[in-house]
């Protein structure tokens, strides 16, 4: 994930200096706070929330529990990591359901923030925990908002009430709370309209629908990317409709990531989302002590197995693992497992869950190539069934025939079958060997690029 890279980098290095170092003084405390304080107004965090901040830490960090500890760096990390998670909201905030359904969710934000895009996603997220729900075009105004909000249902399969852009958006928004009554939905997301600046034409008109349909939820849509301007609209909105929470967006595109760290210890409301991508499942629920740990490099284990439960197929999973006790592991199920990998996103995002593979230069020495994974799909996939299932049958004119087929070299292919020989002999070790031996083993194999996976170069 790009988010936090620059910061995440940084602070890491600090640390990496008070990990070695035996015993701490207070100048070595305070020299690497100078270095925290440093690193997060370049991330573009308020200056304010820096300060206290840095404050906070320090007075932990020069305290008995550091100084007496056997490990007073990673007791310093250990502030960090608490004060971190407390400064983005403690606990993941998630959508507040009415007691009496419909749950009325309205979206607001300035225009380009991605307001309509969030909706859809929300709505693709709300369904998935089986709720019913329904999507309000309430944005009158923007040319062509409406019809979006229509392709977005049409892909995710969930109803779009409209009316379309000749209604008052207050009797549009309470004519939807009807419908969802007699129609059985028991959520609704009313998309509304932005401006380019906060007015008080906009305010007026969020203010009556607010009055007339009483929402559970008032989310605030915020481009991540404009760092400290997100958070002072964030501060404006609240002021004037009391939000009850904010959904970041393209926080995958930007590198500082300051508005994440500010918005909670500004306005008071907390990230309940994350926008990571275009697509429409890429908006993620915000976990403070998930993100603080990534920041320091200590993974996100917890999400990961979240992104593999939702991507994997279990009856597969344990089906595959038969075969690998078996040793019956064949081009078929590592073309399977390929296309399963694929589908829970960039290769990047995936590793940076990992513990101490959290920084851009761990992801840089790695190297990962998603257009390899890309030829070795194509390369598998222009073998026969035979082909896949014995490998051992492709002498050199089949080789040819498959690079012909696939649009690669034979070279390619020589490669890819010695990966797949590489992961097989992997596999037979996962099998059977002792667990901690084979971790070091592959952290040695991953630094050097044999793993055996076409995604490292």
């Amino acid at each position: 994930m790009a988010v936090f890279s620059g910061l995440a980098e940084k602070l890491q290095g600090t640390f990496k200096k008070l990990k070695g170092k035996g015993k701490l003084t207070e100048t070595d405390v305070k020299q690497a706070m100078r270095e925290v304080r440093l690193a997060l107004l370049e991330a573009d965090v308020n200056y304010k929330v820096v300060k206290n901040f840095v404050s906070k830490v320090q007075e932990r960090a020069v305290g008995q529990e550091v100084f007496q500890s056997l490990t007073p760096g990673q007791q310093v990390i250990k502030i960090v990591n608490d004060e971190l998670t407390q400064l983005m909201g403690g606990t993941q905030s998630s959508i507040n359901l009415s007691s009496k359904p419909p749950t009325v969710v309205m979206m607001v934000g300035l225009q380009g923030a991605g307001k309509t895009t969030s909706a859809g996603k929300l709505a693709k997220v709300m369904k998935k925990q089986g709720r019913r729900p329904l999507l309000v075009a309430g944005d009158i105004y923007r040319p062509a908002a409406i019809k979006q909000l229509q392709i977005l249902g049409e892909q995710i399969e969930i109803p779009v009430f409209a009316m379309g852009d000749k209604q008052n958006p207050v009797n549009i928004a309470k004519a939807a709370l009807e419908h969802a009554k007699v129609h059985g939905n028991d959520l609704i997301i009313i998309d509304t309209a932005g401006r380019l600046h906060v007015d008080e034409k906009l305010m007026k008109e969020l203010e009556n629908i607010k009055a007339n349909v009483q929402p559970t939820e008032i989310l605030l849509v915020v481009d991540a990317m404009t760092g400290q301007d997100a958070v002072n609209v964030a501060e404006m909105f609240n002021e004037q409709l009391g939000l009850t929470g904010v959904v970041l967006t393209k926080l995958d595109g930007d590198t500082r990531g300051g508005a994440a760290l500010s918005v909670k210890a500004v306005t008071g409301c907390p990230v309940k989302y994350v926008g990571l991508g275009e697509k429409l499942d890429a908006l993620e629920a915000f976990h403070p002590d998930r993100m603080a740990s990534r920041i320091l490099g200590m993974g996100d284990v917890l999400s990961l197995i979240e992104k593999a439960q939702d991507n994997f197929d279990e009856e597969k999973a344990k089906e595959l693992e038969k075969k690998i006790r078996q040793q019956q592991f064949t081009l078929e199920d590592f073309l399977d497992q390929l296309q399963q990998m694929k589908s829970m996103g960039p290769m990047e995002d995936i590793l940076s869950m990992l513990p101490g593979v959290g920084n851009a230069k761990e992801l840089k020495n790695l190297q990962v190539d998603e257009k390899e994974l890309v030829r070795t799909e194509a390369i598998i996939q222009s073998m026969t069934d035979e082909e896949r299932k014995k490998p051992e049958i492709i002498n050199g004119s089949r080789k040819k025939r498959i690079a012909t087929g696939s649009g690669t070299r034979v070279q390619d292919v020589n490669r890819i079958l010695k990966q797949f020989a590489q992961a097989k002999k992997l596999m037979r070790q996962f099998a059977g060997a002792d667990q901690s031996k084979l971790a070091k083993k592959m952290s040695k194999k991953s630094k050097k690029g044999g793993l055996g996976l076409p995604f490292f170069r």
